[in-house]
Order: structure tokens, then C-alpha cells, then sequence
């Protein structure tokens, strides 16, 4: 499977993964609206990172990430996806970033890390010790940015190690885009939701959105 993948070209890989993580896991209209709020934000986040780092990474994490993930957990179906006909279990086998058990332990993880930094103001001799609201929230920023460091080159380097290093960039990239491409897709998804349509109809993909010849089935 990684021979046949690494043959494919850069553009081809990111069509197909975009593909295949809007077809499984964005059907939703309530969900890709909540992506398109979600994405706006990150581009405010993506501003910050070069004005106020540590702001960012709060925004981020408390602000901009929230919407996505209320999306997928509560509002895609879990069940067997008749639109693909995959099982649950198969799309979260087949998912090549954080499926939604990753993305639990990982925001376990995210949410633990303001408990522990009230509990041992040095989290446990990593960092200085705060001193009232404003250090403890930058404090907590610069924890929450390496973690989302570590989360995405983690990753990344998983791929490249498991996969292929194509596969790993392909998805680094992928993901950095992604706010930039949920905008340009599900920008008409708060439409479709006030018009009472729930969930995209299967066929209508490569009508809405502009995947790329590569991302479609082939």
C-alpha cells in the first residue's frame, strides 16, 4: 500500500486526503458550518502567532478549535455510512491525521495541562513560576503551543516513519491549509442549513466543492 501511495505526486496525495477526510467525516451541514467558524478563527490565530505566540495558542485551543470538534463528536453520524458504505470503525481505521480516539486523548491531554499548571505553578520545574492571572494565562499558552507542536510533528513524523515521507508532509500540509480550504468548500454550508438541509447528499461533492480530479474515486 505505501509503494502504490508513494508513487502518487504531492498534488494527487493532498486531493486524496482531503477527499477522503471530507467524504467520511464532513457530511454534516451543521458541521462543515461549524468548520467554516472554526476556520475564520484560525486565520486570526495564524495572525497572532507572529504578534503575541502564546495569545494565539489560547485562542486557538479555547476559541478556534472547539467548533470542529463539536462538529465531528455531535453532529456526524457514527454508524455504518451508507452514503460511502463504510463502517465507523473502517473510517476510523483508514483516517490518516487524528481520528476521533486520537482526538480524545489528545484534547485529555490539552485539558489537563491548565489543571496541572494551577497545581504546580512551575509544571513540575518545566517552565517559571506564574504570578497572577495575566502570567498564568501566558504560561499556559506556551504549554499549549508546544503541545500543539508536538501533536502535529509527532505526527507527522509518525507518518513519514509508518508510511512514507510523502504521506507525513502531505498531511503536515494538509492540515496547516486546512482553515484556508474549509472556507473555500463550506462557505455555503450556513445557507444549506437554513434551508433545513442536514447532511450533504451523496454525488454532490464534486458539484460543491473543488477537490481536484486526483481526489475523486477512482
Amino acid at each position: 500500500m505505501s509503494d502504490r501511495i508513494a508513487q502518487k505526486t504531492f498534488a494527487d496525495e493532498l486531493h486524496e486526503q482531503r477527499w477522503d477526510d471530507h467524504r467520511y467525516y464532513h457530511r454534516s451541514r451543521v458541521n462543515q458550518t461549524f468548520h467554516l467558524v472554526s476556520a475564520c478563527c484560525f486565520l486570526v490565530t495564524y495572525v497572532l502567532l507572529f504578534i503575541y505566540p502564546t495569545a494565539a495558542a489560547v485562542f486557538g485551543w479555547a476559541v478556534a478549535m472547539w467548533p470542529r470538534q463539536i462538529g465531528h463528536f455531535f453532529f456526524e453520524p457514527k454508524g455504518f455510512d451508507t452514503a460511502n458504505g463504510v463502517s465507523f470503525e473502517k473510517k476510523e481505521e483508514i483516517k490518516v491525521g487524528f481520528n476521533l480516539q486520537r482526538k480524545a486523548i489528545l484534547f485529555g491531554v490539552w485539558l489537563s495541562v491548565p489543571a496541572l499548571l494551577a497545581v504546580s505553578p512551575s509544571f513540575f520545574g518545566l517552565v517559571s513560576p506564574f504570578h497572577g492571572l495575566h502570567a498564568y494565562l501566558h504560561q499556559l499558552g506556551a504549554l499549549w503551543l508546544a503541545l500543539a507542536a508536538m501533536g502535529l510533528v509527532g505526527r507527522t513524523l509518525w507518518l513519514c516513519a509508518t508510511r512514507n515521507v510523502q504521506t507525513g508532509v502531505v498531511w503536515f500540509t494538509k492540515i496547516l491549509t486546512d482553515p484556508f480550504h474549509d472556507i473555500k468548500i463550506y462557505h455555503r454550508a450556513p445557507l444549506h442549513v437554513l434551508r433545513g438541509e442536514w447532511f450533504e447528499p451523496a454525488g454532490h461533492e464534486s458539484q460543491d466543492h473543488d477537490f481536484g480530479s486526483a481526489a475523486l474515486p477512482h
